[in-house]
């Protein structure tokens, strides 16, 4: 079952159970998805269909962090309880382990062994990442660590 027909199927389930927050996500969801289709004038495949929805983690991640700064606990829940539906849409994340061990190759294959070539070195893990759930922030880091690391 494609993601879009499982958006379709749960948001029916959702809306016989009255779980109106899962029918604003899900509804959401598949807006952004529409929205990015149009833009791209094509179907999305299941990878660009990720990375949409991984967008829209972010985005909620962003807004969860700047409620809490403003001590609007009740609304930063309501974002993550946001981010858990959304997430449970997209593969399992990659561990730190297994980051770190697409990293090393990357570095392997790239030849790098300064921090001036971490621009290189995520290149080329983020297209061995293509279609996979995973934070481009903590990919940085853990490159920017292994490269100074020499």
């Amino acid at each position: 079952m494609s993601l879009a027909e499982r958006l379709t199927e749960d948001l029916k389930l959702a809306m016989k159970a009255r779980d109106q927050l899962r029918m604003d996500v899900i509804r959401m969801a598949k807006a952004a998805l529409l929205n990015k289709e149009i833009e791209l004038k094509k179907d999305l495949d299941e990878s660009e269909m990720n990375r949409v929805l991984i967008t829209l983690v972010k985005q909620r991640k962003e807004a969860a962090e700047q409620y809490l700064e403003a001590k609007r606990q009740d609304l930063a829940d309501k974002e993550l309880k946001e981010i858990i539906i959304i997430e449970s849409y997209l593969p399992k994340a990659l561990t730190k382990e297994e980051l770190t061990q697409i990293i090393e190759s990357a570095v392997q294959e790239t030849g790098s062994v300064t921090i001036k070539d971490v621009g290189k070195v995520m290149k080329a893990v983020m297209a061995k990442l293509a279609g996979k759930a995973a934070d481009g922030k903590q990919i940085n880091e853990l490159v920017r660590a292994r490269l100074q690391q020499g």
